[in-house]
């Protein structure tokens, strides 16, 4: 791993996260790993999900891995069109299975690095049940969940994150079911990192994929992002440039969020930023493998 991702000092999420020389040859590294002939993207101008793209495309190559070590799978939706753009292996499935298939891939090939990508919606309302049992089986895969608070690809339905009291074309009157938190589901189903930024923030959210890519066992990264045309169209929430100053206005790092007190905390509406676990414990596919071994050497 190169040494410029764990320099904590350049890279403190609370600092201005301005990048050591050096540490970004943007162009270069996007002109290698993207497939120039599927351009442009299909997603709407001025989608936060592109800027998640181009944090998950520099965190892999500032770790050093090679394209063929790394596999990215995907279900359905806006954010599942992400690895038809990067030159890696990559696995397109079914919706809210992106966590299944890529259970079955990194047991069969533990070498490689997994990705799933996958909305909201793809994570945790059809995929839910996976997304609780990859995180309690501590298998080593990396979710990146891009959180836009909505439906978008499908018609802006609402969605597990979708805050109380707004919009969608399933709730025309305000969402009445309150929103999933996702790190907070990810924490207590067992996973051994668990962060979130924003799109806004995009060398935090740099840094906190590459941590998480490089952990041994099951990641998570929240990118909050946003979806003008459905979710913000239908709240009059302006454009995207409107919702993405209100990432910058509405958000607080952890470090902030934790010195607050606690009647501060009650009342915060800020989406905290920050890395919230970092420990380790057995990963599933060396688990697997101890036991497949012992099996085949007759014990029991």
């Amino acid at each position: 791993m190169s040494q410029h991702i764990l320099d904590a000092a350049a890279l403190n999420q609370d600092e201005a996260l301005i990048p050591k020389s050096g540490w970004f040859e943007q162009s270069e590294t996007l002109q290698k790993l993207r497939k120039n002939k599927k351009f442009p993207t299909i997603w709407c101008p001025g989608c936060g999900i592109g800027v998640v793209m181009g944090a998950l495309i520099r965190a892999i190559d500032h770790l050093g891995l090679k394209n063929d070590d790394v596999a990215l799978v995907a279900g359905i939706g806006c954010t599942a069109r992400m690895p038809v753009y990067m030159d890696f292996n990559t696995l397109h499935t079914t919706h809210g299975r992106a966590l299944a298939f890529a259970t079955g891939l990194k047991i069969a090939r533990p070498d490689m690095k997994v990705i799933a990508i996958m909305g909201d919606g793809d994570a945790l309302a059809i995929g839910g049940n996976h997304f609780i049992h990859a995180a309690r089986r501590n298998l080593g895969i990396t979710a990146l969940v891009v959180n836009n608070s909505i439906y978008g690809m499908t018609g802006g339905q609402y969605s597990p994150t979708t805050p109380l009291g707004k919009r969608a074309t399933t709730a025309p009157y305000g969402n009445v079911e309150p929103p999933f938190p996702v790190c907070d589901l990810a924490i207590a189903a067992g996973a051994t990192y668990v962060a979130r930024s924003t799109v806004y923030h995009a060398l935090e959210l740099d840094k906190f994929l590459a941590e998480a890519i490089a952990k041994d066992g099951f990641s998570l990264v929240e990118a909050v992002s946003y979806c003008h045309t459905t979710y913000g169209r239908l709240n009059k929430l302006g454009t995207a440039a409107d919702m993405m100053r209100a990432l910058k206005d509405n958000s607080i790092s952890r470090t902030a969020f934790d010195a607050m007190s606690p009647e501060q905390k009650a009342d915060n509406t800020k989406i905290v930023r920050g890395k919230f676990v970092d420990i380790d414990r057995p990963q599933y596919t060396a688990i697997y493998a101890n036991l497949i071994t012992r099996v085949q050497g007759g014990e029991k």
